[in-house]
């Protein structure tokens, strides 16, 4: 059972309290994670050495977590990725939302829950943070109330359930924006890294990553990671998902992914530091980002801003745009029901 500790971290201009939490386990492996959008902060495992190493990508300064491009970490919300030039219609009644990316709205807003200090306390063996949501909040129907928890294991695996409930129909997609740098952060990019995704079928898009609608198989593209490459293996194709985004910023569509049922979504292995990051989840899709811009970021704990390229987001969620398109898995929240979603960040060597 890991130890948790517990520490203000700082205060926001109005005087919030900012929470830094801390939870080792009997190997000396830790994570850290923060009130600040309920975010991951550290994860410090060890590599094919025994030697210990934080691999996510993060900011030294509470401070740096509000309103960075990045995201870095966080928990974005009410609705992850993108919805269509911020519309959407629910039960005959149509709502707009705030365009924060192109002309689409992204990751709920400039005021998204990314961007908020959430409650928070330690409950039996983790952490839990707690954001209410108003009706009308960023553009959002319904009171949402929404819950993240984490538990770091004796074997390294870092476990995150996301919960939420609302007063009234409303959409909600929830999940964690950590940037993970296999070599440990700061130490250069991840093309040479090697991504394995349990995915056959991804959704193409149009240039402001908007998915089209049906899905396509990765067969024959540089989309194709169902065997394991290294990341920067086909990013430079001339290929139109990856010229929209300057790289990899797409989601697949997770094979045999049933609502509620754990699934394997992606696998990355650095052959460099031998550590191996296995992610499964509840969630339909998996949105792969290579950092395609996290040059101009807040100072990282390296000391530096990182680059581009220097860390890649595995962010499990339903698909981009889901609530304007029928087909795809509703995102749809009503009173009386619970959303309820899981995701495990696993790390091993070999």
């Amino acid at each position: 059972m890991a130890t948790i500790e517990q520490k203000l971290w700082g205060k926001t201009p109005d005087g919030k309290e900012i929470f830094l939490y801390t939870l080792t386990n009997g190997q000396g492996a830790s994570i850290q994670v923060s009130s600040v959008g309920a975010g991951i902060v550290s994860v410090n495992v060890p590599d094919k050495n025994g030697v210990i190493a934080d691999v996510v990508l993060g900011y030294p300064d509470p401070m740096s977590y509000f309103a960075d491009g990045p995201c870095a970490g966080k928990i974005p919300g009410r609705y992850a990725n993108r919805i269509a030039k911020g519309h959407f219609t629910l039960d005959g009644k149509e709502y707009e939302l705030p365009i924060n990316n192109g002309p689409n709205h992204l990751h709920g807003g400039p005021q998204g829950f990314q961007n908020q200090v959430w409650e928070s306390r330690i409950h039996e063996d983790g952490v839990e943070f707690l954001y209410f949501s108003e009706d009308g909040e960023m553009g959002y129907p319904a009171d949402l109330k929404a819950v993240a928890r984490y538990e770091w294991s004796e074997d390294n695996e870092l476990r995150l359930t996301l919960t939420a409930t609302c007063d009234a129909p409303t959409i909600v997609n929830l999940t964690n924006h950590a940037y993970f740098n296999l070599n440990g952060e700061g130490s250069g990019d991840i093309l040479s890294h090697l991504l394995q995704l349990n995915a056959s079928e991804y959704l193409p898009t149009d240039e402001t990553l908007i998915p089209l609608g049906e899905s396509a198989p990765v067969a024959g593209t540089p989309m194709d990671f169902v065997v394991e490459k290294p990341l920067g293996r086909d990013i430079k194709e001339d290929f139109p998902a990856l010229k929209y985004g300057k790289g990899y910023d797409n989601c697949w569509v997770i094979d045999g992914a049933e609502r509620g049922q754990l699934q394997e979504a992606a696998t990355l292995y650095s052959p460099e530091s031998g550590r191996v990051l296995t992610v499964s989840t509840t969630q339909s899709g998996v949105q792969v980002y290579t950092g395609n811009w996290l040059s101009g970021c807040p100072v990282g704990k390296c000391g530096r801003s990182y680059n581009d390229y220097e860390g890649v987001a595995i962010e499990c969620q339903n698909f981009p745009d889901a609530p304007n398109k029928e087909d795809y898995p509703s995102s749809v929240l009503r009173p009386g029901e619970v959303y309820q979603q899981a995701i495990i960040f696993a790390f091993s060597v070999k």
